[in-house]
């Protein structure tokens, strides 16, 4: 999309109706389950076929697997995973290495699906050099189609200098949380009209650098769906309101699986919880303790493997003849430690 055209003018703002569309305008959207592998340029059609595009993170195995069976989109390796995954307080601590070693076990939950991976705190904003070759890492190593960097304005030389390496990039901007500390924590975004104007000029940088697509977190909708009829590029919405291209959302916090007070104190307002595994995870493995402890489990119907009379009969057999055989060695041990002295005895220890 660099060379495509995209508003060089703020009078294209005034064009632009913020009106939600009737049924009459909506398009119809096609039966899209499918298990072809999407591309950049495919997920770009998407926006341009009027059909929502689907995302959700995955961090390892199952949760790949998991996503792959639902026809997600596309499937993103957050740095996230520092915060669900690794029990960090924040994404910051993430490296390269943990990036790649997720990155990797969600291909192979996925082999045909899009992937994209976060470009972690400090693997990028050193100079353009070091983020292409932390995200050439990402893609060699790491196998996925595509990298996602946080910033706008900021990050364009960055951005050009991946793509004119080769490598699909998606933007992400509003709620960047790589930079909570300049940002003050988890807020919103883009609530004033200078804030949202920035985002604005953002989005349009990033496009002209090349990204394929661009997250917009935490920021108002009336602002997120300017972004999105401003730009050609398909925009991933995470709190974003419903008029972004697509949406997305954390795997756990979609399924309710972090289960404890300080994921339910911090838990993202703009999530719905399409499930409670968390309490359900909780309660099974509280009762299958209890079970160990009260000896209900194993139960007959959980000791599946039997010997028959025939073979019993001759384990038996083979036990008596060896009880006495048995009696003797103990005998001869006592024996033994009694002749010992006392630094000898303290050897055996």
């Amino acid at each position: 999309m660099r060379k495509g055209v995209y508003p060089s003018s703020w009078h294209y703002l005034s064009t632009i109706s913020t009106t939600p569309p009737g049924p009459e305008e909506k398009v119809h959207r096609k039966n899209h389950a499918t298990n072809d592998k999407k591309s950049a340029v495919g997920i770009q059609h998407l926006k341009r076929e009027g059909r929502k595009i689907s995302m959700i993170t995955a961090y390892d195995y199952p949760s790949a697997r998991h996503a792959s069976y639902a026809d997600f989109d596309i499937i993103l390796i957050g740095d996230s995973v520092g915060m669900v995954c690794l029990g960090y307080d924040s994404t910051q601590p993430v490296t390269m290495s943990e990036m790649v070693h997720h990155c990797k076990a969600v291909r192979r939950g996925a082999p045909s699906r899009f992937l994209i991976g976060d470009m972690p705190f400090g693997s990028y904003e050193s100079s353009p050099v070091d983020a292409f070759q932390n995200a050439a890492l990402l893609v060699k190593e790491g196998n996925v189609d595509a990298v996602k960097i946080e910033g706008g304005v900021n990050r364009v030389e960055t951005v050009q200098k991946l793509v004119d390496g080769g490598i699909a990039v998606m933007g992400h901007i509003g709620l960047t949380p790589q930079a909570i500390s300049v940002i003050g924590g988890f807020r919103a975004q883009g609530k004033t009209a200078v804030e949202a104007r920035q985002l604005i000029d953002d989005a349009l940088a990033l496009q002209k650098a090349g990204v394929f697509a661009v997250v917009i977190e935490c920021v108002p909708a009336n602002v997120a769906e300017v972004i999105t009829n401003i730009l050609e590029v398909p925009t991933i919405g995470i709190g974003a309101g419903n008029v972004t291209s697509g949406q997305v959302l954390v795997y756990h916090d979609v399924l309710g699986m972090l289960h404890h007070p300080h994921h339910e104190k911090h838990g993202p307002k703009f999530c719905k919880k399409y499930a409670h595994l968390g309490i359900e995870v909780h309660n099974a493995l509280s009762t299958f303790r209890n079970d160990i402890i009260t000896g209900s489990f194993p139960s007959d119907v959980y000791s599946p493997y039997k010997m028959d009379e025939k073979e019993a009969r001759k384990f038996h057999s083979l036990l008596e003849k060896n009880k006495e055989l048995g009696r003797n060695e103990v005998k001869n041990f006592y024996e033994r430690v009694q002749n010992l002295d006392e630094n000898e005895i303290a050897n055996l220890y």
